[in-house]
């Protein structure tokens, strides 16, 4: 996979795994990426030489924007359409099932999916540029995959009025106190300087005793292989209809 179609990488040092991904286009994530990301994520966990890892994108704008607009405009069927949502529910299921800690590392927006993986991970560090918006309503779908992670982090109450509000972008001092965010620092490097200071003393942490508490963190959720492919394919068929094509044609023109 090349720059120019975007990458997921894995760094491991000092018993931390740091994985990146990237994108051109602020960061979406299109299939090949979301496989990508799901695959690491498993593997990391699997690895003896990591104790915690950190997820985070590249570049110092927006944290991720979502699903590839050119992707979802591509779909042309239901079966399409699952196989491309499920995507999402692959990388949420993977980090919920991973034995190690996650910390996320959220530099800039995080829209729809970008959402989504903010609330999946087991600690979101953020910058006060990290602003948040669940914009899929206002394209004629929803965030049906993400919504039970960010229902789980920030209550019913915060993810409807993200849900519902659809085209505002919501502080990351109001996701921080909500939920979503555990620290929002005024820059960059001094959110760096904390992640590498909570890392280092998670990797310094039992293995068993982090991947017991993690199992505890996520009780009730069992039922998720289930419930976001089910979610997955109520996106899949939503994205088809001539509603949302005409919206994302519009967002893409804008662009």
């Amino acid at each position: 996979m090349s720059d120019t179609q975007g990458y997921v990488n894995i760094e491991v040092a000092d018993s931390i795994g740091t994985i990146e991904f990237f994108h051109p286009a602020s960061n979406s994530l299109p299939g090949a990426i979301l496989n990508k990301l799901a695959d690491t994520i498993t593997e990391a966990g699997k690895n003896d030489d990591i104790k915690v890892i950190v997820l985070r994108s590249a570049g110092d704008r927006a944290f991720c924007a979502g699903a590839s607009f050119d992707e979802l405009i591509a779909i042309n069927d239901a079966e399409g359409g699952l196989k491309f949502f499920s995507g999402f529910a692959k990388v949420i299921n993977a980090m919920r099932k991973c034995p190690k800690f996650i910390i996320g590392r959220i530099h800039g927006k995080a829209v729809g999916g970008g959402v989504g993986l903010a609330a999946s991970v087991d600690y979101a560090m953020a910058t006060e540029h990290a602003y948040v918006k669940l914009s899929e309503l206002a394209v004629g779908i929803g965030p049906f995959v993400v919504g039970p992670a960010v229902e789980r982090k920030m209550g019913l109450s915060a993810f409807s009025i993200l849900a519902t509000d659809a085209t505002e972008w919501r502080s990351a001092e109001w996701a921080r106190d909500r939920g979503l965010y555990a620290e929002v620092w005024s820059n960059a490097d001094k959110m760096d300087d904390a992640i590498k200071v909570l890392a280092d003393k998670l990797a310094q942490s039992s293995p068993e005793a982090m991947a017991e508490l993690k199992q505890v963190y996520w009780q009730g959720t069992e039922h998720w292989d289930t419930l976001l492919t089910d979610r997955a394919a109520i996106s899949g068929r939503l994205v088809l209809s001539d509603f949302t094509r005409n919206a994302i044609n519009k967002f893409k023109a804008k662009a």
